[in-house]
């Protein structure tokens, strides 16, 4: 059962890589520019100077750096974010040689990390192995004989994390933040999002087709003929289908108050589920908790009468295809190649695999990251960069507070709960304070999908512990290693890992506060900062509650202003018949436009902003701006944007860059921007809410 704590709770800035050009017409009051790029800018040198920044300010500021760095065949997209990785793999692949190669203690760091490394790239083993690393969890689903048999199986399984029928996790409790609660939550779709299932576009039509297509081969992989392989998928596309249609949509699952309903595992049972004695099934992983939040109670109405309406092959086949793809990635090539086939190439649009070295560590990473991100921070994340961030994390708060005081639109007593809000922000900047150990986790040289399981089993292990303990605080859920960032609102904390302050190719010491406060300050500190106002984080207070700390009045006020942007992002249409989900995308839209103004608020206090002096050709704000630009410099295929704006509550990069900066004035100045240029919005449409 699958972890959407990250999902729902932890919002991410994810950042992507371009490049841009000089050559501005300016009004009076904007700064001029030279017309060529100054030899030597690392940032100059990523624009496109053919296309003027009035009318994409996207393609101008990232063309010259896109146009020099096509997609590779290997990938979805390409930008800063996967030349940061990498760095990263090279950085890994070397400790992970080093390990394999010594003859280190059993149990420790470099033993767990040689023996992982070493498995999984020993592909004539894989291939021998076959399926067999699967068989005692397939000989489970074979000897299923009724629906409440499915039910044991998916519970024996969650240990597992493949996650048939539902989702299930412990964390915070919503409402209580200093307690531990189960949750348990609409799941179990291969697609990646309902409305896969249900969207009329053709490029959808085409994905559903190929997604039948897709299971009935991987049956196959099991020793089913094609023609039953076939009837047998399109039933597993007709349950899932089923599933889909009790699930929410995307943007109401931003909704924390409907999504939280708080009951005790015997109403669950009684009122929704009778086939699920949900108090012994908990009992069995040693949870006996006195309560429990489901997200969505229609779904498990729902799912209680499609399981017993469904035969039980049926059941088999979804279960079966559910685990077979969950550790395709970790078994032999014609499985891998198989799970690529769909989920890599028709969803994403990538030609070829990533090198296999590469998908390793990526794995490695999910099962182990937080081993190798305690090697890496020593080696790569000195102790001067982290203060430079830390830094800036202050220099946004201070900016965030003057503008709440400045705001004619929140009445006093919200804006003095606000402030108490934003003063209790916990920044975690670079790597934990405390490292989370790995002693339990068994790693060996058996088989790389046993080491997966293991791993598995040890994250599921370490997530139920967790039930009846005090909140640890301190707790990362990401690596230091990893090219993002995430807002906790039932922690009320931004999370800052290492390597998302990193620009490819450049040392720290070398990127101007201009681009630092555009790249760091604006597209992920105060990006993160603003989710905790966003328009679901807003809804949590100090302590990190969901509780309603707004005057209705101010509450009313904000969700006009929201609705603004979010019908602004209605608008934008990056395929034909295909737009942006404004309602959907508000929290990171939102966050987005606040990112922009902290940052800039920020930037102005600095010595460089009030010097003026050029850089590149460019004045200080032009590199400001530019610096947020390059933070989503990034290219995808049209299979992979379909995908998301289908599922992701992310805009595209280029939306993140032109949706948030035209609403705001100094960009205007900056570049120059009049009406009837294509970046203008006229002051009656554009955004204020910070």
């Amino acid at each position: 059962m699958s972890n959407p704590a990250l999902n729902r709770f932890v919002i991410a800035a994810v950042a992507a890589i371009a490049g841009c050009s000089p050559a501005v017409t300016t009004t009076n009051s904007a700064p001029s520019t030279t017309t060529s790029p100054a030899t030597g800018d690392f940032l100059a040198a990523n624009l496109d100077t053919s296309v003027s920044p009035a009318v994409d300010f996207f393609q101008y500021a990232n063309g010259g750096w896109l146009k020099k760095h096509p997609i590779p065949a290997s990938e979805a997209a390409w930008g800063i974010g996967n030349e940061v990785r990498e760095q990263l793999y090279v950085n890994l692949r070397k400790i992970n040689e080093q390990s394999a190669a010594s003859s280190a203690a059993q149990g420790s760091d470099a033993q767990k990390i040689g023996d992982f490394w070493a498995t999984a790239m020993d592909t004539a083993r894989l291939e021998q192995q076959g399926i067999h690393p699967l068989d005692a969890e397939l000989a489970r689903i074979d000897a299923i004989r009724t629906p409440n048999d499915a039910i044991d199986v998916a519970f024996a399984e969650g240990p597992l994390q493949v996650g048939p029928f539902f989702n299930f996790y412990i964390y915070q409790d919503e409402r209580k933040s200093d307690a531990m609660a189960v949750h348990v939550s609409q799941g179990g779709l291969g697609l990646p999002e309902r409305d896969f299932y249900f969207n009329p576009d053709t490029g959808v039509a085409r994905i559903r087709g190929e997604y039948v297509a897709h299971i009935a081969r991987t049956l196959q992989l099991l020793g089913r003929d094609a023609a039953s392989a076939k009837t047998s998928a399109q039933n597993v596309m007709t349950f899932e289908t089923a599933l889909a249609k009790a699930s929410r949509k995307l943007e109401d699952l931003r909704d924390p108050v409907a999504n939280y309903n708080k009951m005790t595992p015997a109403l669950l049972t009684s009122k929704y589920t009778p086939s699920i004695a949900w108090s012994d099934r908990l009992a069995a992983w040693n949870l006996r908790p006195d309560s429990l939040i489901v997200g969505q109670p229609e779904f498990f109405t729902a799912l209680q009468s499609l399981v017993q309406a469904t035969p039980v092959p049926t059941l088999q086949d979804y279960m079966r295809y559910q685990l077979i793809t969950s550790y395709s990635p970790y078994l032999g090539s014609k499985f891998y190649n198989e799970r690529f086939s769909f989920y890599n190439r028709v969803l994403n649009g990538q030609k070829e695999p990533r090198a296999r070295w590469k998908r390793v560590l990526d794995a490695e990473g999910d099962a182990m990251g937080m081993v190798l991100g305690r090697i890496f921070v020593n080696e790569y994340f000195p102790a001067a960069e982290k203060k430079r961030y830390s830094d800036l994390v202050e220099a946004i708060r201070t900016s965030y507070r003057e503008r709440i005081n400045r705001l004619t639109w929140m009445s006093d007593s919200t804006k003095a709960r606000a402030q108490q809000k934003l003063a209790s922000v916990m920044p975690k900047v670079g790597y934990p304070d405390k490292w989370k150990d790995y002693s339990a986790l068994v790693i060996s040289r058996n088989s790389y999908a046993e080491n997966m399981m293991n791993a598995s089993r040890w994250s599921f292990n370490d997530n139920i512990a967790k039930l009846g303990k005090p909140v640890d605080r301190t707790e990362w859920g990401m690596t230091p290693q990893t090219y993002n960032a995430y807002y906790n609102p039932s922690n009320n904390e931004i999370v800052l890992p290492a390597a998302i302050f990193t620009i490819p190719g450049v040392p720290d010491s070398a990127i101007d506060d201009a681009v630092a406060y555009g790249y760091v300050a604006a597209g992920t500190i105060g990006h993160e900062m603003t989710h905790g106002f966003d328009d679901e984080g807003r809804q949590f207070d100090a302590a990190g509650n969901l509780t309603d700390w707004w005057t209705s009045a101010d509450a009313t006020r904000f969700q006009e202003r929201a609705a603004v942007l979010a019908r602004q992002f209605d608008a934008y249409e990056p395929m034909p018949g295909l737009h942006i989900n404004g309602k959907a995308g508000l929290g990171e839209n939102i966050a987005d436009y606040g990112g922009v103004l902290l940052g800039l608020d920020a930037f102005k206090k600095t010595a460089q902003y009030k010097e003026g002096k050029k850089i590149g050709g460019l004045t200080p704000i032009q590199r400001y701006f530019l610096g947020y630009a390059i933070g989503w410099m990034s290219q995808q295929r049209d299979e992979a944007l379909r995908s998301q704006l289908l599922s992701d509550v992310h805009s595209p990069a280029k939306w993140r860059v032109l949706g948030p900066i035209s609403n705001v004035p100094e960009f205007y100045q900056a570049f120059g921007v009049k009406p009837g240029d294509a970046m203008y919005r006229a002051d009656s449409v554009r955004v204020q809410i910070w």
